[in-house]
């Protein structure tokens, strides 16, 4: 039977992939409540990390605080003393003022209605009744000034007090009036007072789902009727006007912007304006009783718009900030009004929608891809990246130009499809693993046979100690070069490079040990003993350094940035023999001997050599051309090593060899002079990357020849 890939059809990857993707924008288009409750918490946590910073716009609160209320007596207060607060204000001509209390019942410290509760004789009786009614008062006291008052809207139809309306409306584009937030009844103030205010506003706010005020509207339905808020009729009155300009979007869907006096003010579809928090700050508060204690400069109020309300606990006026605490209602108001003079307005643009779904879609398409073709770690770390650029271009969005678009269902989404395309890429990874597994099963490894079959004999099963040298190479760089060539052409350069480099190493009869992508390992004296095993190895390492650098050249030469070769070259004693017991088995060497070999190579990196061989390899070919680098202790080892550069005989420098000698003995003797020597070494050849290092270390306070390398 034969055996077949585990490798998916691509078009069945596409169809989890497209799959994933139609899931999540319905999921998207569907937009449940607890996902707007996670999109309103980023918001949120935007505002957090970067408040509208406050700024004094002309809106200032006189607060009926808890102060107010201990100097003064307890809420409610007397209509009367409420009038004597709005004259003084009045005084102070402000631009307008806005009452964000609802006067839908008489004083009942008024008195005629004390006569209601109180037993008088009948000329008693009467002097009372005679006395000046603290509504009326009120009345008068709103009727002097451009004072706007406020009533409650209501679901219920069963509040049936039709709110009177002081404004007219100039409608641009059809009328919005079926998009703006209905309701079926209101609690308006008394009717001397509605009649005689300038101004009258909802009060009403809307909160989301999680109980956070987030927007506050500027217009909203009664029935079928359009009634102002009370920020809106603050502004009217302080721009003096009354006339509101409705704007509706283009496709006759909604509100796009409201326009008081000078203002042009942009709003959601429903008439809303997102309101951008500012941290509470005391210099937007005023404390009632102050302005009746005739404490504070009427300079102060001067063309600010007044709102009247309240913070005291007791009186429980208190929202949810985005910013994550509570604030009195009236501060809303203020913070809406300061956000509108300031002219940075926070909004959801029209577009963001159709942007989501795009990034949503594009980004799905682009992570599933990776998912689908690549390891999970790459995978990961790519999904991970666009998370981060899509969280970073929403906050960009926020910060620098006050747009609110959503990161957080685009992540969810792409999560979804992340997880789908992996799951089902690991299933047919697992498919195709099984199937390798079944396919080399039928292989034995084809390290030494050519040898086995030549020399029977000298097979030996198990293993057994021997003395061998070992030669180490790898390729730098070669991994960036292969993402940037075609995989055919980066394949078929390797293929040339190793098949040259085991050549070598077969002339001087080596034994391939293994091969780890462009990296060799190379065996002497075993299976066979070599007594010249060191001698060979140092000259195998010299020739293959020899070619690689020819064929760097060569490529280089024709624009491709081919790397040096570097190579570890040492000698021991090790276990040879073979592993893997009856199933499968492969020729090689255990023991400290080979790593270290592998960490002389590695340690050309920080030293600049190219060919790193020990004391005990060179000491079975002293001859050999080298120059001591000195005493390395590699990561792992607590004894170091005698180490050498092994020298091209072809290329030799005699002079530039006794230089280095004589600042190496200086250097090790802990001569002060060895700075100088090397320094001159380094001037003279700058391309001794040796001397250099060397040099760093001296200069770095090192001294002496013992090198510690903490990495490998």
């Amino acid at each position: 039977m034969p055996l077949k890939a585990g490798q998916f059809p691509a078009w069945l990857g596409f169809g989890v992939l497209l799959l994933s993707l139609l899931g999540g924008s319905g999921l998207y288009l569907w937009n449940p409540e607890p996902l707007q409750i996670l999109r309103h918490a980023a918001f949120d946590q935007f505002q957090r990390l970067k408040p509208r910073p406050y700024s004094d716009t002309a809106v200032k609160i006189i607060d009926v605080d808890d102060e107010s209320l201990k100097r003064l007596g307890q809420w409610p207060w007397p209509r009367t003393r409420l009038a004597e607060l709005l004259t003084m204000l009045q005084a102070a001509e402000p631009a307008s003022i806005a009452i964000d209390i609802i006067f839908a019942e008489k004083d009942r410290t008024s008195p005629r209605t004390m006569l209601e509760f109180w037993q008088l004789p009948a000329d008693k009786a009467q002097w009372l009744a005679n006395l000046p009614d603290h509504d009326q008062v009120l009345a008068e006291a709103v009727g002097h000034g451009n004072t706007a008052l406020g009533f409650a809207l209501s679901p219920n139809p069963s509040l049936g007090d039709v709110p009177a309306i002081k404004a007219q409306y100039a409608l641009i584009g059809t009328s919005p009036l079926s998009y703006l937030l209905p309701f079926q009844g209101a609690l308006s103030p008394l009717p001397a007072l509605e009649a005689a205010a300038a101004g009258n506003g909802a009060l009403t706010f809307i909160s989301d789902a999680d109980g956070v005020i987030r927007k506050v509207p500027l217009l909203l339905r009664y029935q079928n009727t359009l009634v102002p808020s009370l920020v809106a009729e603050s502004l009217r009155l302080a721009q003096k006007t009354r006339n509101y300009t409705l704007h509706s979007l283009a496709d006759d869907a909604g509100m796009a912007a409201i326009g008081i006096g000078r203002l042009q003010i942009p709003t959601t579809a429903n008439g809303e304006i997102w309101i951008h928090y500012s941290q509470p700050d005391s210099r937007r508060y005023i404390p009632a009783w102050r302005i009746l204690a005739g404490e504070i400069d009427s300079r102060r109020l001067r063309n600010n718009i007044l709102l009247i309300g309240t913070s005291a606990q007791g009186l429980m006026d208190l929202r949810f900030s985005p910013l994550g605490g509570i604030i009195p209602g009236i501060e809303v108001h203020a913070q809406a009004l300061e956000q509108i003079l300031g002219g940075k307005h926070l909004s959801r643009p029209g577009w963001a929608n159709a942007l989501e779904l795009l990034a949503i879609l594009l980004g799905g398409l682009l992570i599933g891809a990776v998912a689908l073709g690549n390891g999970a770690i790459f995978s990961f770390v790519g999904f991970i990246l666009a998370l981060l650029l899509l969280w970073g271009c929403a906050w960009w969005a926020y910060a620098y130009h006050q747009f609110l678009l959503d990161p957080v269902l685009p992540s969810i989404i792409w999560l979804m499809t992340f997880l789908f395309t992996s799951i089902f890429r690991h299933i047919y990874s697992e498919r195709s693993q099984r199937w390798v597994k079944q396919a080399f099963s039928r292989y034995i490894s084809p390290n030494l046979v050519e040898y086995l079959i030549s020399h029977p004999e000298q097979l030996e099963l198990g293993g057994r100690r021997q003395t061998c040298s070992f030669v180490f190479t790898d390729l730098v760089d070669f991994t960036a070069l292969m993402e940037r060539l075609d995989p055919g052409q980066a394949v078929s350069l390797l293929n040339t490079y190793l098949e040259n480099m085991i050549a070598i190493a077969f002339s001087h009869h080596g034994t391939l040990d293994r091969i780890v992508g462009d990296a060799v390992a190379i065996m002497f004296s075993a299976p066979i003993q070599q007594t010249d095993h060191q001698r060979r190895a140092v000259q195998c390492a010299l020739d293959m350094q020899r070619f690689a650098s020819r064929y760097a050249a060569e490529l280089n030469a024709q624009g491709l940035a081919f790397g040096q070769t570097r190579i570890g070259v040492h000698s021991g004693e090790v276990i040879v023999g073979n592993f893997g017991g009856k199933t499968i088995f492969d020729y090689r060497a255990l023991g400290d001997v080979v790593n270290t070999a592998s960490r002389l190579e590695g340690a050309n990196k920080y030293l600049g050599t190219l060919i790193c061989a020990s004391e005990a390899t060179l000491a079975g070919c002293p001859e050999i051309a080298s120059r001591r680098i000195g005493h390395l202790r590699v990561k792992g080892k607590s004894i170091p090593l005698t180490v050498y550069e092994l020298l091209d005989e072809t290329n030799l420098n005699p002079a530039a060899l006794t230089a280095y000698q004589t600042a190496h003995e200086l250097m090790c003797a802990t001569d002060p002079g060895a700075i100088g020597a090397f320094q001159h070494l380094v001037d003279d050849h700058p391309s001794d990357k040796l001397a250099a290092f060397h040099l760093k270390r001296l200069l770095d306070g090192e001294s002496g020849d013992l090198i510690e390398l903490s990495q490998k």
